[in-house]
């Protein structure tokens, strides 16, 4: 069996917006059974809320469960921060009056990254966690939780393998990394009926031409987006050594360790935008 990558955003879809693997999914995941009336793609609120332009990979409304699923191959430094947005938005877009604040449906965002974590800066350390959940409920100062909201935020990443992880999540996690990291010949539960239709759905054999080429799309449009944030980064650095020289009160060492950069940088910023000035 040779099946696509899911970290390719035609055939995650093709495979999670199936209705037995989607349902299947979900059970696994979060231990709910649904029943979607709808499964969408690229879903967006109308109004918005807010002024950010959200977008969801995969949204699927029940009666009493909204439900999101996204996946993360472009790793920016502020990923957990977008997503809580993704998240909230999902929870705030369904009041619909002032008078009423009322909250009908429990929202469950899965977002599912392909690639390692990146440094946070807000901590000044590396996740390494295979499963992430976070709750919404308060708890009381003896910490124990009190069930008022429901909603949950779960983050899954199959590269940092934990053995101690449930065979539920486990059954997933597996299917993603392996679709990346072995296609050819992954080795994966096909005894999980969720994850044998998936599997096949992505199967070389089940991919039309269009899907395909739909697939190199989606590969040249995150290599721009990547490069464009490396791009961006790299502007704001230069900016900031700068605004340092420009002080005029710290040496090149001390700009430097400031900036967790090395004395080479700072002297090419230097030579590169501020020769014409001196």
């Amino acid at each position: 069996m040779t099946i696509a990558r899911l970290d390719n955003e035609v055939f995650f879809k093709k495979a999670f917006t199936d209705r037995i693997v989607f349902k299947a999914f979900v059970k696994d995941i979060i231990g709910i059974d649904v029943e979607p009336t709808t499964i969408e793609t690229e879903k967006a609120f109308v109004p918005k809320v807010g002024n950010v332009n959200f977008k969801y990979d995969i949204f699927a409304d029940d009666p009493t469960n909204r439900l999101i699923i996204e996946i993360q191959k472009v790793e920016y430094d502020h990923n957990f921060d977008r997503f809580l947005h993704y998240h909230l938005q999902a929870i705030t877009e369904q009041q619909r009056t002032s008078s009423d604040y009322s909250v009908y449906r429990t929202v469950y965002t899965i977002v599912v990254m392909t690639s390692r974590y990146k440094y946070n800066q807000k901590t000044g350390r590396v996740v390494e966690d295979e499963v992430l959940i976070s709750s919404l409920n308060p708890k009381n100062l003896k910490g124990i939780e009190q069930d008022i909201f429901g909603h949950n935020l779960i983050f899954l990443n199959p590269n940092y393998k934990d053995e101690s992880t449930p065979e539920n999540y486990r059954d997933w996690l597996d299917l993603i990394y392996e679709s990346i990291h072995h296609p050819d010949n992954p080795s994966i539960n096909t005894n999980n009926e969720g994850i044998k239709r998936a599997a096949e759905l992505v199967q070389f054999d089940n991919i039309s031409p269009d899907e395909w080429e739909q697939s190199k799309i989606d590969v040249g449009k995150r290599k721009v987006l990547s490069i464009t944030f490396e791009e961006g980064k790299q502007e704001q650095l230069i900016l900031s050594i700068l605004g340092m020289i420009k002080l005029g009160i710290l040496t090149d060492e001390q700009i430097a360790t400031a900036l967790n950069i090395t004395i080479e940088q700072v002297n090419e910023v230097r030579k590169e935008h501020l020769t014409n000035e001196i």
